[in-house]
């Protein structure tokens, strides 16, 4: 790391510069562009469609959806739902509604499908994987808006690798990527009070193997019971699919 100081002279000039903007960026194509590698696109075997919903709450808030409903935190850390749930940890009913969880399994391709009927661009991040952008395309009602169409566009032969997408607005784009990394992976708008407010997903990949291969450092149980945060059970510290004392979830329609 390079550190440096910076003098500013009492009296210099100060120069005038024009506010940033974006109106003539020219976004890059990631269908146009191809991989070195020249790895195909992945055969499929499992598809995942998230359609951003947007809604005003009982409090007058303006709130997004990407899953069924806002994500917001539960009482068990994911990750330790899919540790201690034992076979009960490939029913995404365990880790609480609020999760928007999605289980996959060891291995699938999983194609994942975002739409946006909004105005609205937002930039989407992948954690625990790349994936293969394979298109983009319209989506919702363009007549009420003074834009331009939405093309459709397909990549070529050997798609791009990425892990964070932009799906501009009445846009719909298509991933791509293989559950080969077993853990539990946030989706989300990285738009940070987006992302606040649960405009997120969770794959839950693999609990299985999680739970044969992979478990938490103590430092970080110890961590969690020093803060009053429960190691154990669904997303409710509770067994099986009682989720009592977990927040109502919060939906589009409330």
């Amino acid at each position: 790391m390079y550190t440096g100081l910076i003098n500013y002279r009492d009296g210099a000039p100060v120069k005038t510069i024009p506010a940033p903007s974006d109106e003539h960026l020219v976004w890059p194509e990631e269908t146009a562009m191809q991989v070195a590698d020249k790895q195909a696109p992945l055969p499929v075997d499992r598809q995942i469609e998230l359609t951003m919903k947007k809604f005003t709450h009982t409090h007058h808030q303006h709130q997004t959806t990407l899953g069924n409903t806002l994500y917001k935190p539960v009482l068990v850390p994911t990750l330790y739902t899919a540790l201690s749930m034992g076979d009960l940890a490939t029913n995404s009913s365990v880790y609480g509604p609020q999760t928007n969880a999605y289980v996959l399994k060891h291995l699938d391709v999983v194609d994942v499908v975002i739409n946006n009927p909004e105005l609205e661009d937002h930039t989407f991040h992948f954690h625990g994987h790349n994936v293969q952008v394979i298109e983009t395309g319209p989506y919702g009602n363009l007549s009420t808006e003074n834009r331009e169409p939405v093309a459709h566009k397909v990549s070529g032969p050997w798609p791009m690798w990425r892990d964070t997408i932009q799906v501009h607005g009445f846009e719909y784009i298509r991933v791509r990527f293989r559950a080969d990394n077993p853990g539990v992976w946030f989706l989300h708008c990285h738009l940070a009070w987006h992302e606040y407010n649960g405009v997120a997903v969770v794959f839950v990949e693999a609990p299985g193997v999680q739970q044969q291969r992979q478990s938490v450092p103590k430092e970080m149980v110890e961590m969690c019971k020093r803060q009053g945060i429960p190691t154990q059970g669904n997303g409710a510290g509770n067994q099986g699919f009682d989720l009592s004392g977990l927040p109502p979830a919060v939906y589009p329609s409330s």
